[in-house]
């Protein structure tokens, strides 16, 4: 992804390994461009809780790195599954690692971490022909190279988009609680990729006035036996809106975010700490002694869902199933 650094571009990834694991702190972003080194499990471990690295492609590769550099993998694998229980990348990164001998798997990480970055690439080139020109996109939450390690999943279509001069707009929900939409922000800023942040609330107003054309989301789990999709809190609700308005409704994710077992009701639906809903940057701004309820994600059913690109192409949700046996 392009990063202004010190008032020059330069192509950079939100996460690498150089003998250790090295990501862009994201819980200092969009005012501070923070590096960070990961030389322990549990500072991967803790980096991921705490969503210094975020995304579920990023957090599979995270996993993958964290298991690899490990002495005992399998205690590692155990406490980084623990970490995000949502995000199916996580463990399917994790798994593939632990599948060859102990002097393969930093190998297997380093394979699984080129294998996403060129999945995303493929998913803008494919998702950039469902693009028109000077097209309005709304987005949800952050999917972009920080959330993937480069090009990302939602904003991959984007970033080809407008680097082929079709003049794309984005509307960037803020996404609540944690305000991701400001990490879209930073990264189309970045760019030079012009769009507007909208409150949460405004998409249905947006919508139905006739202001957005395309809708394009990440996802932390894509269910291949049923078609439905498990991302950010508020996706329903995208969806919902955009079905009703008539706005095709896309998802954007590489086949490690597929899970081919689990059925919507066996999902484990991530809750995060109360905190994040009653403060902000660690101010309280609720009274003192009220609750929340914070679910980090939702599920969107197939019946919202128009398409979901991959590397492998565009498929409809019904076509999941079929498509985990290409080659």
């Amino acid at each position: 992804m392009r990063v202004l650094v010190k008032g020059k571009s330069r192509e950079v990834r939100s996460i690498w390994h150089e003998g250790s694991l090295n990501i862009i702190d994201q819980t200092k972003l969009p005012h501070k461009l923070v590096f960070q080194k990961l030389s322990t499990v549990p500072a991967v471990a803790e980096a991921i809780r705490t969503m210094r690295v975020r995304g579920a492609p990023a957090i599979g590769i995270a996993g993958a790195y964290g298991v690899a550099m490990a002495q005992k993998p399998s205690v590692a694998a155990k406490l980084l599954k623990s970490t995000r229980p949502t995000a199916v990348d996580l463990a399917n990164c994790i798994d593939e690692v632990m599948s060859v001998p102990p002097e393969k798997m930093l190998s297997k990480a380093n394979e699984i971490f080129e294998r996403t970055i060129s999945a995303c690439k493929r998913i803008g080139e494919f998702g950039e022909k469902l693009i028109g020109k000077n097209d309005r996109i709304l987005t949800h939450c952050n999917a972009g190279a920080l959330a993937t390690g480069d090009w990302g999943t939602a904003l991959s279509p984007i970033r080809f988009a407008h680097r082929n001069g079709k003049g794309v707009f984005v509307y960037v929900d803020e996404t609540r609680p944690r305000l991701q939409g400001a990490l879209t922000s930073w990264e189309l800023l970045n760019e030079g990729i012009g769009h507007k942040v909208i409150a949460d609330n405004a998409r249905g107003y947006l919508m139905r006035k006739g202001e957005i054309d395309l809708v394009i989301v990440g996802a932390d789990r894509v269910g291949a036996r049923e078609g439905w999709i498990a991302n950010k809190i508020g996706t329903y609700e995208v969806a919902v809106l955009a079905k009703e308005n008539g706005i095709p409704f896309y998802v954007a994710a590489p086949l490690t975010t597929f899970d081919s077992k689990s059925l919507e009701n066996e999902v484990i639906i991530e809750e995060r700490n109360e905190r994040e809903v009653l403060e902000i940057q660690g101010k309280l701004i609720f009274p003192k002694g009220a609750h929340a309820f914070n679910p980090a994600f939702d599920i969107t059913p197939k019946e919202y869902i128009t398409g979901i690109i991959c590397e492998k192409g565009i498929f409809k949700p019904g076509e999941l199933g079929r498509l985990l046996l290409l080659p």
